[in-house]
């Protein structure tokens, strides 16, 4: 990747006549739930509803998205593993991609919600359908998010 992408990418400051124009890091949901492969879905499943949400992604140490855990996965056994039940690879997009981009290939694959990472596969957050189509093309969208980390111990 290029240099001016692997700096948009990381989420570094942005200028010149393209700087306001929204993108998905700016609205991502950065609190969302993670846990680490090792930890039992009894464990995180609590964690993830008490934070009112229904799904939860899986990272390693260094905050590398490793899999997604969906609410299919609460049902399960509670004694399994976030790595046993994940869902592997589960698609990440840079935090420097337009929304209105990101509206259209939400829209057009029917996807609810897009985790956000870094090139390096470091989760930044959540991207919400219903938070783009909210911000529509408005050019000053605010960070939704920002609020730090989500991991239970």
């Amino acid at each position: 990747m290029g240099g001016k992408l692997d700096w948009l990418a990381s989420e570094l400051p942005r200028e010149g006549r393209d700087a306001t124009r929204p993108r998905a890091g700016d609205l991502a949901r950065h609190a969302v739930p993670a846990c680490l492969p090792s930890e039992t879905i009894e464990h995180v499943g609590q964690r993830v509803r008490e934070a009112g949400w229904d799904r939860c992604v899986v990272v390693n140490e260094q905050r590398v998205v490793l899999g997604l855990l969906g609410p299919a996965v609460w049902d399960a056994s509670p004694m399994a593993t976030a790595e046993q039940a994940m869902e592997l690879g589960p698609s990440t997009f840079r935090p420097n991609v337009p929304l209105a981009e990101m509206a259209a290939y939400m829209r057009d694959h029917e996807m609810p919600s897009a985790l956000i990472s870094t090139s390096d596969g470091v989760l930044l957050g959540l991207l919400c359908r219903e938070d783009v189509e909210r911000a529509g093309d408005d050019e000053t969208a605010s960070a939704h998010g920002r609020m730090g980390y989500v991991r239970g111990g």
